[in-house]
């Protein structure tokens, strides 16, 4: 429950508006007005979100500075071997920077492209198409087990206030039977939704995309109370509700679907790796050339390589889906 004091009056309008007399919608409708609605959405503000500055929110590896994106560009490169990297477009999707996660860095593509949340789908012809906390970014449904089956939660204006609101029962196909009473599923659906639009677009070449995520397994069996979570002023809650408009609301993605969605759009063999595993792997040399580089002194570079690659820092709590198709 969120209280009223903590619901700006501007919200409040939007959210009346968009459900009208029943001052009720889905918890998927709900974060979609909060973090994207053009007007009083999260993402749709000019402040500044990520970094570890005064009132940013969270940070993500591009925090690191160029050194994220040089690794990423290496990366690359090396899952492209043998392939002429001069004819290949690298875009990146939900981009927070203008100019993305290679400014700056040096790179052997044709061209570089960014596109901001929201901003329409355009890919063609020869590409990289790279992503960085994008899918875990989408509006996701949430549901409950009850005696009865599955019920999708939403959200209801009561006596000003912003309350958890049950709505019907639901039948969708890929919950599981029979229902586990009180257990909580957050549904990435539309994090697949939108693989399977970029997927579909006439591109060929390599997809990655640097997340968190789990197997529908584990999010069926393993998370009880959801994986959904929200973020303030680099603060970690399980209040959704509160400071709409002004806080990040994200789950974790599962797998299993945006693999799905890439196969059947004819990408070869999907997998997922822990960030440290994927940049060590494809990214080595320079991992080793900034390594030895740095080797006589503790610089701002080192630290943020190790942010990067330490298991308990970013190195396993993000993974990372890559795929090729030809």
């Amino acid at each position: 429950m969120t209280d009223a004091s903590t619901v700006p009056a501007e919200f409040k309008s939007a959210f009346l508006a968009a459900c009208g007399s029943q001052q009720a919608m889905s918890f998927e409708r709900f974060m979609a007005l909060a973090l994207y609605d053009p007007h009083v959405g999260y993402y749709r503000g000019e402040r500044e979100r990520v970094g570890r500055g005064h009132g940013t929110d969270f940070y993500t590896a591009t925090s690191s500075g160029p050194l994220f994106g040089e690794l990423i560009a290496a990366a690359c490169t090396s899952l492209l071997h043998r392939r002429d990297l001069k004819t290949y477009t690298f875009i990146e999707i939900g981009s927070e920077s203008p100019n993305g996660v290679l400014d700056g860095v040096a790179h052997p593509f044709k061209s570089v492209r960014t596109l901001r949340l929201g901003e329409p789908l355009n890919i063609s012809g020869q590409c990289i198409v790279f992503s960085n906390e994008l899918l875990d970014a989408q509006p996701f449904r949430r549901f409950i087990g009850r005696s009865d089956g599955w019920h999708e939660l939403g959200v209801a204006l009561r006596d000003d206030r912003l309350v958890e609101f049950e709505l019907a029962k639901v039948n969708e196909s890929f919950l599981p039977t029979p229902a586990v009473t009180d257990y909580v599923i957050d549904a990435p659906v539309v994090s697949a939704d939108l693989t399977r639009e970029i997927a579909e677009q006439p591109w060929t070449g390599l997809f990655v995309a640097f997340d968190y995520g789990k197997t529908w397994r584990e999010i069926v069996e393993s998370c009880p109370a959801g994986t959904a979570r929200a973020y303030y002023r680099h603060t970690q809650s399980n209040d959704l509700l509160a400071h709409p408009s002004q806080q990040d609301l994200t789950c974790h993605i599962c797998w299993d679907w945006i693999s799905s969605a890439l196969e059947r759009a004819g990408f070869h063999s999907p997998k997922v790796e822990f960030q440290e595993s994927f940049l060590i792997h494809n990214a080595g040399e320079a991992i080793a050339a900034i390594s030895s580089a740095e080797a006589a002194r503790f610089s701002p570079r080192k630290a943020s390589l190790l942010q990067l690659l330490h298991p308990t820092h970013m190195g396993q709590k993000f993974q990372v889906l890559h795929a090729l198709r030809d």
